[in-house]
C-alpha cells in the first residue's frame, strides 16, 4: 500500500469516529438473568435505544469501573430502575428543602 493510500484510509476512519462517537460504545449482547448482588452494586443506568447508531435495545448498568448490558424487559432491572429513579427524585427535592431553611434562616439573622 502506498503511503498516500494508508492516510487517506486513517483520515476517513478519524472522520467516521468525530461523526458517530457513540457507535463503539454499543451493547452487542445483553444478560438475561443478572443476580440480585450485582444490581444492588449498581451507580447509575442509561437505556440504550435501536433507533439511533445501535441496533439493540439495553439497559448499560454501570458499576465501579465495569458497564453491563442488560434486558430491558427484565422484571429484576425493571424494579432496580424504578427504585433508582425514586431514590433520585427524593434526593433532589430534599436538597432543595435544606437550601429554603439555611436562606430562611440567613434571612431571619440579618433582621
Amino acid at each position: 500500500l502506498s503511503p498516500f493510500i494508508s492516510l487517506l484510509f486513517l483520515t476517513l476512519l478519524l472522520f467516521f469516529l468525530a461523526l458517530f462517537p457513540g457507535t463503539f460504545n454499543c451493547c452487542m449482547k445483553i444478560s438475561d438473568d443478572i443476580p440480585k448482588v450485582i444490581l444492588r452494586r449498581v451507580e447509575k443506568f442509561e437505556t440504550q435505544k435501536a433507533d439511533g447508531p445501535c441496533h439493540l435495545e439495553a439497559i448499560i448498568l454501570h458499576m465501579k469501573g465495569k458497564k453491563l448490558c442488560a434486558n430491558p424487559w427484565n422484571r429484576k432491572v425493571q424494579k432496580m430502575m424504578k427504585k433508582m429513579k425514586h431514590k433520585i427524585h427524593r434526593s433532589k427535592s430534599h436538597v432543595r428543602k435544606q437550601r429554603r431553611t439555611r436562606n430562611t434562616k440567613q434571612i431571619d439573622q440579618k433582621q
